[in-house]
């Protein structure tokens, strides 16, 4: 995160327990104080993980006092698939800025955005790439959704969980708000407009120079 806050283009970060964990954090709290005192500036959004609205709404509240520029992350529903909208609506007019997270359907969108769009700045997480996952083209939801939102100007859409860069290019023609990008395709975008046949002869030295090392023989 440090390292990609040098980047002007990088407007926010986002974390998750899972992606926490895979990082080896073994400390939740101290974790997200020391990133948010390193990144005072642009928005961070941390995620309660209890399974109770009670005890979400306790983790939001101590959450969001990390500091001015966090958002809460509440997942669209609990782990026995309750909807959020409740908790949602009572944290927004507490003041507390919400990224509603996990979203999958147009019901779910519709659903928690008029509670959201009582408090400040907020988000709609959608997970784009999930639903490619499964098949779907998530392109006519994600228009769709924007177009929703327009009335609410304090609520923005992100695009999450991207599989490749293209759906950068796909969030930004439909003027999605934001879209999450991991370090990995981040990092790709330098291949951005580049030649195809040059691209095409380094795919085949890659092949060439792999079958080499491995000390292939037909």
């Amino acid at each position: 995160m440090l390292e990609w806050y040098r980047k002007s283009f990088i407007r926010g970060f986002t974390t998750n327990p899972t992606l926490m964990r895979k990082a080896g954090v073994a400390d939740y709290r101290a974790f997200a104080r020391a990133i948010v005192a390193e990144i005072p500036d642009r928005p961070i959004s941390f995620e309660v993980f209890s399974v109770e609205f009670g005890q979400m709404e306790r983790q939001a509240r101590d959450i969001a006092a990390w500091g001015a520029n966090v958002f809460v992350k509440i997942p669209i529903t609990n782990t026995r698939g309750e909807p959020s909208r409740a908790l949602v609506r009572r944290l927004a007019r507490a003041g507390i800025r919400v990224n509603v997270t996990a979203i999958l359907t147009p019901a779910q969108i519709e659903d928690v955005l008029p509670a959201l769009a009582e408090g400040p700045a907020g988000y709609l997480s959608v997970f784009a790439g999930r639903m490619a996952d499964t098949g779907r083209d998530p392109v006519p939801m994600m228009a769709a959704a924007v177009e929703r939102l327009r009335p609410h100007p304090n609520v923005e859409l992100i695009w999450a969980s991207p599989r490749e860069i293209l759906n950068v290019f796909q969030a930004d023609a439909i003027g999605c708000h934001v879209i999450t990008v991991t370090a990995d395709l981040l990092k790709k975008l330098e291949l951005v407009g580049k030649d195809l046949d040059e691209y095409s002869l380094e795919t085949v030295q890659m092949f060439r120079d792999d079958a080499l090392k491995a000390g292939y023989t037909l």
